[in-house]
């Protein structure tokens, strides 16, 4: 907006501090790791049937599976039984038998390999669902959220969140949560079918589990937070290269490319050393597991033979066990590499609820304005607020505007300015006092209704990536083509369009760069006028434009002002000669008020600030240089 020194001011002294990308302090303390998890199942439940379904077929893809070497292990006993038997001349192999039992196991890996198949489609369907919804919701979220959290974050902050901790996490969710399933029931499978074979082996490959629990507990401790500080810094990089690249021009005007570099080099160490640190140590996991699965295989080795000497097992029954050591610490191991996944999930996760768990703002709660019957008269009553409880901006403000007067809101740096525009929009509330349109307390309608009756045009020019004819359109998107190129010959616009290729259909770049900044300024006048709403506001519209142009913007802002009530912020004195009303303002509060003729009669502070900028190597707002 215009008035930028107002606006930063205000924004660093009187605003709420909320943690945002540049300021990790807060963000570093690990989260509750049991709740984000419990908040992401519940998201994924909200797909019960879907999850039935996986749930069905992890099963019985399980069960096929798990039954396959214990029918290897009758084919090996009966393989051993027939070889000793030609041995002692008392029999012969039974390959037929043999041949029936590998069938058979073949069988089961290919119908396992089906539900299998199942699972993985379903739950695919699952992650992109319940990704899609939190994608959704942070959306419909952004639009009840108050303006004071958009200017303590950063756009890239934002971004971050709704795009790489979105993906983040649904990535995660896709591999962690059907591997998670398929684990569990592998495990509790193979224990079941492993005591119904021998006991005592069943024990000797259980005795891994405690150990391999209490490790992945104690890194899931130490590795958590650095997952927590990785997705927290690349939310830090991706704001600082957003900030870099929409605002390169200026980086390159006060040759700040180094500083520039640093800030990125200390940065991106920050995030190389948080993911180092948090891969480490969830892959210490893997090696220890391997281990484990090694000394429970051998252990199997040594104590089924014992038991193969003394008689009470086959031979075929060691085969089969030490398949189920493979098979019961896999899904231990992989445990260790879900740990890993649930931790970046998690990490992702905490940072979507976080934003899905910020204060909302009302927005459709109050009467209906019946915006074609708004008349336009605007007061303030005793108008006190700040951004802070203890901290007030305005103090005791008090004005009274006729439907369709210009109203001119002037002064220095701080005055308070674009803050009682923000009020007016009620992008804020007042603390105290009231704002009133038609004698009506702004705060009885609903915000997003009451906000339609205002329109505004902008220091700051905003163009979306699309056709000029669409960038006009934006104002009221059911308008025709005939009311946007009337709307655009009012103010102007139509001069320059008809020289560029394709007219009304000529493509306004991602950044907008492609047509000037006056150009770009009567558009945005353009769209206002489209609009056709009842009160406008001019924020510093002339700025930042050469003297011809501002003349044909000037020209183009006494067009749209005509029949509604305009508040106008301006440096520029001359621009706002012919308001109806100027409010001279100082500390949050007005100090002269009056018409232009009226404030240089009184010989005032309007008086002298209107004089500064025609003297010679004066400064504007030179009576209030330190």
């Amino acid at each position: 907006m215009a008035d930028k020194d107002t606006q930063q001011e205000e924004k660093v002294q009187n605003q709420p501090k909320v943690a945002g990308p540049r300021g990790q302090g807060a963000a570093e303390k690990p989260k509750n790791f049991k709740d984000s998890l419990l908040r992401i199942f519940k998201e994924v439940l909200n797909f019960k049937w879907a999850i039935l379904l996986v749930f069905f077929t992890t099963i019985l893809s399980v069960l096929f599976n798990i039954i396959g070497p214990r029918e290897l292990g009758k084919a090996t006993s009966i393989l051993f039984e027939g070889v000793l038997a030609e041995i002692q001349g008392t029999g012969s192999i039974e390959f037929n038998v043999i041949g029936r039992i590998l069938l058979t196991v073949l069988a089961l890996y290919v119908v396992s390999s089906i539900f299998n198949w199942v699972q993985g489609f379903v739950m695919t369907g699952v992650t992109e669902n319940v990704t899609y919804g939190l994608r959704k919701k942070m959306l419909d979220k952004i639009d009840n959220m108050p303006m004071k959290y958009f200017e303590s974050h950063s756009h890239g902050e934002v971004l971050s969140r709704i795009s790489n901790d979105i993906d983040t996490l649904g990535a995660s969710l896709s591999q962690s949560f059907a591997q998670l399933l398929n684990s569990i029931m592998t495990m509790l499978g193979i224990a079941v079918i492993m005591f119904t074979i021998n006991w005592i082996l069943a024990l000797v490959v259980l005795m891994v589990v405690p150990i391999s629990l209490i490790t992945i507990r104690i890194l899931i401790n130490v590795s958590q937070k650095y997952f927590r500080q990785q997705q927290v810094s690349l939310g830090v990089i991706n704001g600082q290269i957003e900030e870099n690249f929409s605002g390169q021009n200026i980086v390159r005007a006060f040759n700040q490319e180094d500083n520039a570099i640093d800030a990125f080099y200390k940065d991106n160490a920050k995030l190389e050393e948080s993911a180092w640190k948090s891969q480490f140590y969830s892959g210490v996991m893997f090696p220890f597991m391997r281990f484990l699965q090694n000394f429970g295989y051998a252990a199997v080795v040594m104590v089924g033979a014992y038991l193969v000497i003394i008689g009470t097992i086959q031979v075929g029954v060691i085969q089969a066990f030490t398949q189920y050591v493979n098979r019961f610490t896999q899904p231990i191991t992989q445990l260790a590499q879900i740990v890993t996944l649930l931790q970046t999930m998690v990490a992702a996760a905490e940072r979507v609820f976080e934003f899905l768990d910020e204060e909302e703002q009302d927005q459709t709660t109050g009467n209906t304005l019946d915006i074609e019957n708004v008349h336009g008269d605007v007061s303030f009553n005793h108008v006190q607020f700040g951004y802070n409880p203890d901290q007030v901006i305005i103090t005791d403000f008090n004005a009274d505007i006729k439907a369709g007067q210009k109203v001119a809101l002037v002064g220095p740096t701080g005055a308070g300015k674009s803050t009682m525009v923000k009020l007016l929009m009620r992008f804020y509330d007042v603390d105290k006092g009231s704002i009133n349109l038609d004698g009506v307390d702004v705060k009885t309608y609903s915000r997003a209704n009451y906000q339609r009756s205002i329109s505004m045009v902008l220091q700051d020019t905003w163009l979306f990536n699309g056709t000029i004819m669409e960038n006009i359109r934006y104002g009221r998107l059911d308008a025709t083509d005939e009311e946007v190129i009337e709307a655009a010959k009012a103010v102007h616009v139509h001069n320059f369009v008809k020289n560029l290729p394709g007219g009304y259909n000529f493509e306004i770049n991602e950044e907008a760069s492609n047509i000037s900044q006056g150009q770009k300024q009567l558009v945005t006048i353009a769209r206002a006028l489209l609009s056709d709403r009842p009160v406008l506001i001019l924020d510093e519209a002339t700025s930042s434009v050469d003297t011809r142009t501002e003349i044909l913007i000037q020209q183009a802002m006494d067009r749209i002002v005509e029949g509604r009530t305009s508040f106008v912020i301006a440096h520029r004195l001359s621009t706002i000669k012919n308001s109806d009303l100027i409010l001279y303002m100082e500390n949050g509060d007005i100090v002269e008020q009056g018409n232009h003729d009226e404030l240089i009669a009184r010989g005032g502070k309007y008086a002298n600030l209107y004089n500064s900028q025609f003297a010679s190597g004066g400064s504007p707002f030179e009576e209030f240089d330190d």
